[in-house]
């Protein structure tokens, strides 16, 4: 039997690479010497520098940057060369995510991307041609506002001065935009960002509606964000002529996807394309029996998008089952059998807190997937013994 992994990561607690490893690990206890395929996904989110880094023999360099809380921290970029195209590879988890925000200071009000700005300007000292910036895992909430300042761009106030803004809570207080001081050198390189193409930044199902809570925000917060990202949109319109209020991946990270494609001149693409570019996980399916993915929470959202969806919908053209091994099982989940998930299981067995499960998770997902097999064998010796009967359906 061929088993093939395409795992996501759990969200502030194992990278893609370290779930795979614990799904193996489960595996091997049932069939030391299974015929595996490990495919470690990345969908922009944290680890995606240190990933495409390391499958283009690129280098990661090093920076004192601001972080989501305005604190310095040390981020990280990578940059690697094709022919004579230099790429510099930006991970906006790595500056602003939400595992950088202590559990305290969980307020999308007040966080900024101004690291990612800071990246950025990092990236362009090397004389880059190119830069990727992948939109995952963010624990803010802006409009990219914070991203926009450290490139050069001035928010004005009601008086015309110049103002800080330091997170999407100041975003009302903007009244009109300087552009003047942007970094020139952004116009001769090319922007790419992975989002995901779903999350747009107003409206009913604007981000700060979908997301604001998992970061924090209350439900006045949310109203409150929500109005102030349709004034922020109503002023992007008005000074750079792009309608971004609904348009597919701008409510990316906090709306971070609008402030890179209105004041970087970004192109927002689906993330799960830009991550085809560097795997090709259609060509490690070709023999697969079985496909194993995984994901933090698989709930409503996951079809939307995210790695285990995408991974079974490539399954289901060559007609191969697809089982997810997820940290939580959430609203809706059911839904993600009409993507092609054809079972998933939680690794969580009975109560427990947060912090146990997440200590525990290489654990339990090594657990759960020997599990998941042992499942598989049954039903591996159900045809079996059907066949041997003569009985072929």
């Amino acid at each position: 039997m061929k088993i093939v992994m395409v795992p996501s990561g759990f969200k502030e607690c194992l990278d893609a690479e370290q779930v795979a490893e614990a799904m193996e690990v489960g595996v091997r206890r049932l069939d030391p010497n299974a015929n595996i395929t490990v495919v470690p996904m990345m969908d922009g989110g944290e680890g995606f520098a240190k990933t495409v880094v390391n499958l283009k023999n690129g280098k990661l360099y090093y920076k004192v940057v601001t972080g989501p809380v305005g604190k310095k921290i040390k981020s990280h970029f990578g940059i690697y060369k094709e022919g004579d195209r230099k790429t510099a590879i930006i991970e906006m988890a790595a500056v602003a995510g939400l595992k950088l925000v202590p559990e305290e200071s969980r307020n999308p009000l007040w966080t900024t991307t101004y690291g990612v700005g800071e990246l950025i300007k990092a990236a362009l000292d090397f004389d880059v041609d190119h830069i990727i910036i992948g939109c995952g895992d963010s624990g803010t909430s802006d409009g990219g506002a914070g991203m926009a300042q450290a490139i050069g761009v001035q928010f004005l106030d009601y008086y015309g001065n110049p103002f800080y803004v330091r997170g999407g809570g100041d975003l009302y207080k903007i009244h009109s935009i300087d552009l003047s001081e942007v970094d020139k050198r952004l116009s001769t390189v090319q922007i790419e960002v992975a989002c995901n193409w779903h999350n747009v930044l107003c409206g009913e199902n604007g981000v700060t509606r979908v997301f604001g809570p998992q970061k924090g925000a209350t439900k006045n917060e949310v109203e409150q964000m929500s109005q102030a990202f349709d004034h922020y949109a109503s002023l992007i319109k008005e000074y750079i002529g792009l309608d971004l209020r609904t348009a597919p991946g701008s409510g990316a990270s906090g709306g971070l996807g609008a402030g890179l494609k209105a004041f970087a001149g970004a192109q927002l693409h689906p993330r799960y394309q830009v991550m085809m570019r560097y795997i090709n996980i259609e060509k490690h399916m070709k023999e697969a029996d079985v496909v194993f993915t995984a994901e933090g929470c698989l709930d409503f959202q996951t079809p939307k998008g995210k790695i285990p969806a995408e991974v079974a919908r490539v399954a289901k053209k060559r007609e191969i089952p697809v089982i997810a091994i997820t940290g939580t099982i959430g609203k809706n989940a059911q839904i993600n059998y009409e993507t092609g998930i054809d079972a998933y299981l939680s690794i969580i067995q009975k109560p427990t807190s947060l912090e146990k499960s997440m200590t525990k998770a290489s654990l339990w997902i090594a657990d759960s997937t020997e599990a998941a097999m042992r499942h598989v064998r049954i039903g591996y010796q159900i045809a079996k013994r059907r066949l041997k009967r003569g009985i072929i359906q």
